[in-house]
């Protein structure tokens, strides 16, 4: 099979599967879901593991941080100044508790320790995977990655909507 068709044939299935999940109201479903849709046709076997022009992933990546950034405007600045403490105190500790679970992933399963430590990093999935290509690591830092974020993107939505109530917040609808 050919090389380009391969990449369609990804992008095929991540964008049906992404689409679907759009339907469902997941938060980030989308996203969940493209990841699913590509990552299941590559498990299956059947299609040629995805070869993609040297660029793209730079391209992607640029792409995404211009998605975020576009959503940094003066509220946002304002919103940093009054929660400076508190992201802070929280890049911190998942620095800190990244460290640990890295070595310790490494000590006690065997994972290499530049596996560990970048795919236990509190970056999100392209950063580190990029992060982790340069080390030579980057499929085994972007599995890593792409089991958290999903386990993330499922059980989080569903703990908020479950605490919301308990805690006297109201969600909006």
């Amino acid at each position: 099979m050919s090389s380009l068709l391969s990449l369609l044939l990804y992008l095929l299935g991540g964008t049906v599967l992404g689409g679907l999940m759009l339907l469902t109201g997941v938060p980030a479903g989308p996203l969940l879901g493209a990841i699913l849709g590509a990552g299941f046709l590559s498990i299956s076997g059947q299609i040629d593991v995805a070869s993609w022009p040297i660029g793209t992933k730079t391209a992607l990546g640029i792409g995404v941080g211009t998605v975020i950034g576009t959503g940094i405007n003066r509220e946002t600045l304002g919103e940093i100044q009054a929660l400076w403490k508190p992201a802070l105190l929280i890049t911190i500790s998942l620095l800190i508790t990244g460290i640990i679970v890295g070595f310790l992933i490494s000590r006690f399963f065997g994972v290499d320790p530049v596996i560990a430590l970048l795919g236990s990093a509190p970056g999100g999935t392209i950063g580190m995977t990029l992060v982790g290509a340069e080390f030579g690591v980057g499929a085994a830092v972007a599995a890593l990655h792409a089991v958290r974020l999903i386990t993330v993107l499922l059980f989080i939505p569903a703990i908020v909507n479950f605490l919301a109530p308990l805690i006297g917040i109201n969600l909006p609808k």
